[in-house]
């Protein structure tokens, strides 16, 4: 009789297990939390799948997910959320999600003119010009990459790798897992065409595990360029992080 009772217990749990680790389709309506209004192209990423979707014009959305994963939410103007996937909402199928609208203050902005004389010989000499190297990211018909620098990169990266203290080094051997899933999430239309449309960094910080500071950091010392850096939006960031840790992963091979 115990060995029965071991062998249903065995069983039962197998199947639990099973249950927990499958993919599973749910759904969701995403809504304002003052008013309660639905909120429509609300991004939403699986942080563990590296897939995406959007919420309908009635803040619907359906997605495939497992017991355990994580999903982005982000939209302008409210404040991003992670909700985690629990046996509840798969057991019900459906949940609503509230967002919070962010309270945004403008700031002054201040122009500075280049004071122009109106002699084409000294205007040319006034007006700062940037030289920037290029090579293939996402959006740009023949790349951009580093500044006048451009030839240090090399070096960078491979004293990273003789440098354990060194931040790339710290960042490239720490992240690896991360890194493969943003690389596997450019293959989805939903997750490229957000980064594509977004230049705050937030959704490369979550999916990288780290403080988006980190991000301009992590670019300097792959030698971009401020002025890339500055105007690159989040999918061409995530192509340059790519390129540096596939020069970093050949360099440290060799």
């Amino acid at each position: 009789m115990r060995y029965i009772a071991v062998l249903l217990f065995l069983l039962f749990s197998s199947a639990a297990f099973a249950q927990e680790g499958a993919s599973q389709k749910v759904n969701g309506t995403i809504v304002n939390d003052n008013g309660f209004l639905a909120l429509s192209n609300v991004n939403i990423i699986n942080l563990n799948k590296a897939v995406g979707t959007i919420s309908n014009e009635k803040g619907f959305f359906e997605m495939e997910v497992s017991v355990n994963d994580t999903l982005h939410f982000s939209i302008l103007g409210f404040q991003s959320l992670k909700v985690r996937v629990t046996n509840d909402w798969i057991k019900n199928k459906s949940t609503k999600i509230q967002l919070t609208e962010k309270a945004i203050a403008l700031e002054e902005i201040i122009i500075h003119p280049y004071n122009l004389t109106g002699y084409l010989e000294i205007d040319s000499k006034l007006i700062p010009i940037r030289e920037n190297y290029r090579y293939s990211i996402s959006g740009l018909q023949q790349g951009y990459e580093a500044g006048e620098n451009s030839p240090n990169a090399f070096g960078r990266v491979m004293g990273s790798i003789f440098n354990p203290a060194d931040m790339l080094y710290n960042f490239f051997g720490k992240k690896t897992r991360e890194l493969k899933r943003l690389k596997q999430m450019k293959k989805d239309d939903t997750v490229r065409n957000l980064l594509e449309s977004k230049f705050d960094r937030e959704t490369l910080a979550v999916l990288l595990g780290i403080d988006k500071n980190e991000i301009a950091e992590i670019m300097q010392r792959c030698n971009y360029s401020d002025a890339f850096v500055k105007s690159a939006n989040d999918l061409q960031i995530l192509d340059a992080i790519s390129e540096c840790y596939e020069e970093y992963k050949v360099l440290k091979k060799k």
